[in-house]
């Protein structure tokens, strides 16, 4: 398989199980099924964590930051098993994993609301279930973020 692939909102939402206001991913483009891909996340004074981070001065969460990157890596995992399987697959947002790690993680700017979070991913090699992601946060071309993520491939839960 070749090509890159781009998901608007709607598209994302068939992909991940995220929701308002945890979905924190507005566009993906460039993406390289199963290898890397680009993103967006549109910074609004309307989301509700500006309401108490910091009430007189906004920015927003470091972890929210992680958190975008960490969906667009899962859209460049779930983008794979779309592109691969010819049939639509209504539960494919069940395949994405779980975060498992965060790494070497480097904030290096503060993010406010009218900012656009221009975000990268790239995955490696699997290590059985674990996976390692280079990723990165810029706004206006200036890095806001980066580090590496490990992430896990979501495995069926047993009935107890």
């Amino acid at each position: 398989m070749s090509g890159r692939f781009s998901y608007g909102a709607d598209q994302l939402l068939q992909m991940l199980p995220h929701r308002w206001p945890m979905l924190m991913l507005d566009k993906a483009y460039d993406v390289e099924p199963g290898r890397s891909g680009r993103g967006v996340k549109n910074v609004t004074i309307s989301e509700p964590h500006f309401a108490g981070h910091y009430p007189t001065h906004s920015i927003m969460p470091g972890v929210l930051i992680v958190e975008a990157m960490a969906q667009l890596v899962a859209v460049v995992y779930i983008s794979e098993h779309l592109e691969l399987s010819a049939a639509a697959d209504d539960a494919v947002s069940e395949k994405v994993g779980y975060l498992g790690a965060i790494n070497k993680m480097k904030f290096a700017a503060l993010v406010r609301p009218g900012d656009r979070l221009d975000l990268t991913a790239k995955l490696g090699e699997s290590f059985g279930s674990l996976r390692p992601v280079q990723v990165k946060a810029e706004v206006d071309g200036q890095l806001v973020a980066a580090g590496s993520l490990t992430v896990t491939e979501r495995v069926a839960e047993q009935a107890a």
